[in-house]
């Protein structure tokens, strides 16, 4: 099996095809290695979906022989093109050729919500993929020793993190354990409700303005509602309907907030 460093280009390449058959196996461990590379692979891949699907009436058309020409060079453009609309045009004849795949999704500002945003989510999202499924080992300290849980956490993380009670919505604590994210740390507390289904809490240091929203990797795949405040970012993820989420989120944010002030 071949060995060697993957990146992000080679996430584009596996989806364009091009990716040299004696590295799949390789690069496949690789992904199940990196949980946020892997999330960001299935975010790519959604991102192809849908944009094969909205230009599916014309990717069949032939492009118009004066954008080609416009576009590879073989014509001298008449008037300035906006930086926006040559962004168009050139997305429309990829779409055409068969080649955008992961290309444009990977293109730096281009449609992109703000980075340190995206790379909560995508940790957290990663994250729950992975340790939500597993029944023996989701968990490194259970529920039962809470205080632990809280006190080994918080040291780590550094930040004071209390473990949201989360009763009120469904959900009781199953435990916690501690992750990488990026060059620091994050804390991830798994809850279950009496029908099996799991959500979790994400939450590390983030030194940023203030932000919330929602982001999913994949249209059928669990969605993180997150927030980034007072110097921490935190993700509630789950495959919940959005309004019980956003519910769940809001009751973990206040009781977050509250420990932080305590």
């Amino acid at each position: 099996m071949i060995r060697r460093d993957f990146s992000e280009r080679d996430i584009h390449m596996a989806l364009d095809g091009e990716l040299p058959a004696d590295e799949r196996a390789a690069y496949d461990a690789w992904l199940d290695a990196n949980p946020e590379m892997k999330a960001r692979s299935a975010r790519f891949t959604a991102d192809r979906t849908a944009l094969r699907a909205a230009f599916a009436g014309v990717l069949d058309e032939a492009v118009p022989a004066r954008l080609r020409k416009v576009v590879l060079g073989e014509a001298p453009v008449k008037a300035a093109v906006p930086r926006s609309r040559w962004w168009l045009a050139a997305a429309v004849l990829l779409v055409a050729a068969g080649g955008l795949g992961g290309y444009l999704a990977g293109v730096d500002g281009i449609g992109q919500e703000d980075p340190a945003e995206d790379r909560l989510a995508e940790q957290a999202i990663a994250a729950h993929v992975i340790y939500a499924a597993e029944k023996r080992h989701a968990v490194e300290v259970p529920a039962s020793d809470k205080d632990h849980l809280q006190t080994w956490l918080s040291n780590r993380v550094g930040l004071k993190l209390v473990a949201p009670d989360l009763t009120a919505n469904g959900f009781q604590l199953v435990g916690g354990r501690l992750l990488p994210a990026g060059e620091s740390k994050a804390a991830m507390l798994l809850y279950e409700d009496g029908n099996g289904q799991r959500i979790s809490l994400f939450v590390t240091t983030e030194s940023t303005e203030n932000a919330k929203g929602t982001y999913a990797a994949t249209q059928d795949g669990p969605e993180a509602v997150y927030w980034l405040d007072k110097g921490y970012g935190c993700a509630v993820v789950g495959s919940l309907p959005r309004e019980r989420l956003n519910e769940v989120a809001r009751n973990a944010y206040t009781q977050l907030v509250n420990g932080l002030a305590s």
